[in-house]
């Protein structure tokens, strides 16, 4: 984890990603081109910290071409995970079943004994979905038709109509007939509503001041009456695409309301750039609520919009919690300060960015430390952990990576689930459940061959994988295909090769890795979505699988 944001915090990968932002092609060469690139840093690198490099040039492409993104961002999501089964360190499944190796009495696997057949798998996923798999994706634009429920792209905000607004003095009715006001009225707060009479909770302390209006505020929009005349001061709780939000708020139709919005717009200058981000899934924002995060103050930025791709929220967007996944509408300070500021803050910027790092030196000297430990770990001088545990501190002693950065990239949910799940792992060994259910599958070997076993021990893992973190189903499955293995009198190493295989893909729900939630919202993408292109490379990879596993690791 820390290795590799050394190399994306020296500016290497974004070196490589620059070439690419002029990327003249068709969609089915860009596909094959950045798909690749992404498996292949994902091979040595952070799964979704390769795709969070890649993705917003592949928005920037799929943007210049009038191209929708749904058309590309699942495609490099799958080719992460495709890349991480190559190597060792490329998904921590693998190092997982390293340990249970290691545990069973044999070497811990080498970095690049997954290679074999897992960059077989890699390259043959690749052709699927470069030949076939994008044309699956949905064309989703943000310009649905009516009844299909969120629409793709569109941000819930707030508006204030302003004093001689063109808005002013007009219908519902007829702003529904104005063309060029591209947005949905979901309610209209009235800026002379009488506030709730004083009672007990407002004559107690504040918190129970703040408790009270976050109840009010939370409870569901009333629907707007079509005949209701829109006035000055008026707040438009609304839906539109951010570049149209952009727009009516440039043209001075109207300004941003919300806690704090005169303080913003007073401080905020004609040089402040508007930008879209993503909330990655290890950001501190998840789980609070808008109104709690103080986004100006702690940050200099200002949230003009959410928007969450699978539900539609019709509610004060002071009261919204965000979660990983959604997309917010961010105005801040010069262009060169604002990735800086979102990134700070856990999200993945989607705009029009720089990629091309300050100092080229940093970003080689990242590379050379990175190959010097590969090269340790392949001539078997070093083991693996301790390669990779000098080429951190090495990285953060020449200042390639901030102290703070090396605490940030340590993904420490992650090692407390698998501190969990490791005792549950042990717990199903040691109370014999692993003996069980493998028991279970022995019993049927009379009908089915060792390679249908094998196969069967695949598709449970990656149906597991599907619902539960794959790291967690990596514990739980490992000692199964181990005593399945001993059952069978036969080698460990096909058995555990198939679990690996089996939990890193994580292709059927946006929920089976975090890559999948990454681009659920930028893409437009609904739950089923990703079945159509996960299903059947589910099963490309479960019926290659096996005759590769067998060709390299024999029973």
């Amino acid at each position: 984890m820390i290795v590799s944001q050394g190399l994306r915090s020296s500016g290497f990968v974004e070196l490589i990603g620059s070439r690419l932002q002029e990327l003249k092609a068709g969609l089915a060469l860009q596909v094959a081109l950045l798909s690749s690139l992404v498996c292949f840093l994902s091979a040595f690198m952070n799964n979704i910290g390769a795709l969070a490099i890649i993705m917003p040039v592949a928005m920037q492409l799929a943007r210049k071409q009038g191209r929708p993104a749904s058309s590309i961002l699942m495609p490099l999501a799958f080719a992460s995970l495709l890349g991480g089964m190559t190597t060792l360190i490329g998904t921590p499944p693998n190092m997982i079943i390293s340990s249970y190796r290691a545990r069973a009495g044999g070497a811990p696997f080498g970095l690049f004994d997954f290679s074999p057949v897992g960059l077989s798998l890699a390259i043959l996923g690749l052709l699927f979905i470069s030949l076939i798999g994008w044309r699956l994706m949905p064309k989703r634009h943000g310009d649905q038709e009516e009844g299909e429920g969120f629409k793709a792209g569109l941000y819930l905000a707030e508006l204030r109509v302003r004093e001689a607004s063109p808005l002013e003095g007009k219908t519902l009715h007829e702003l529904r007939q104005v063309e060029e006001l591209k947005l949905t009225v979901l309610s209209i707060l009235p800026h002379d509503a009488k506030p709730a009479k004083a009672g007990l909770a407002d004559r107690m302390p504040g918190i129970f001041k703040r408790l009270r209006r976050a109840v009010l505020n939370a409870r569901k929009l009333a629907e707007p009456k079509g005949d209701e005349r829109l006035r000055a001061g008026d707040i438009l709780v609304v839906e539109s695409d951010p570049e149209h939000l952009k727009e009516l708020v440039a043209r001075n139709t109207v300004e941003l309301a919300g806690d704090g919005a005169k303080e913003r717009l007073k401080n905020g200058s004609s040089g402040d750039t508007i930008i879209e981000a993503v909330v990655l899934p290890d950001s501190p924002l998840i789980k609070r609520s808008v109104s709690s995060l103080a986004l100006r103050d702690r940050y200099g930025l200002s949230l003009l919009a959410h928007s969450r791709q699978g539900s539609r929220i019709i509610k004060r967007i002071d009261t919204v919690t965000i979660e990983a996944g959604d997309l917010l509408l961010l105005k801040g300070g010069p262009a060169e300060l604002m990735d800086e500021r979102i990134l700070g803050i856990g999200c993945l910027p989607l705009g029009a960015r720089s990629l091309g790092p300050r100092d080229h030196r940093r970003a080689f000297l990242a590379l050379g430390i990175f190959l010097a430990a590969a090269l340790l770990v392949m001539t078997g001088l070093v083991p693996v952990q301790l390669a990779f545990t000098l080429a951190a501190a090495a990285m953060v002693m020449l200042k390639v990576l901030p102290i703070k950065d090396m605490y940030k990239s340590v993904d420490w949910p992650i090692i407390v689930l698998l501190g969990a799940m490791l005792s549950v792992g042990a717990a199903l060994e040691s109370s014999g459940g692993a003996a069980a259910i493998s028991g279970l599958l022995l019993k049927s070997s009379g009908v089915l061959q060792p390679w249908m076993l094998l196969g069967l021990l695949t598709g449970l893992t990656m149906l597991l994988s599907a619902v539960i973190n794959n790291a967690a189903t990596v514990v739980l499955m490992a000692p199964i295909g181990i005593s399945l293995a001993q059952g069978l009198g036969a080698s460990i190493d096909p058995f555990l090769m198939a679990i690996a295989v089996g939990a890193s893909s994580s292709f059927l729900t946006p929920i089976a890795h975090q890559s999948n939630v990454l681009v659920m919202g930028p893409g437009g993408y609904r739950f089923a979505d990703y079945l159509r292109l996960g299903a059947p490379l589910s099963l490309l990879i479960v019926g290659s699988a096996i005759p590769l596993i067998l060709l390299f690791w024999p029973l």
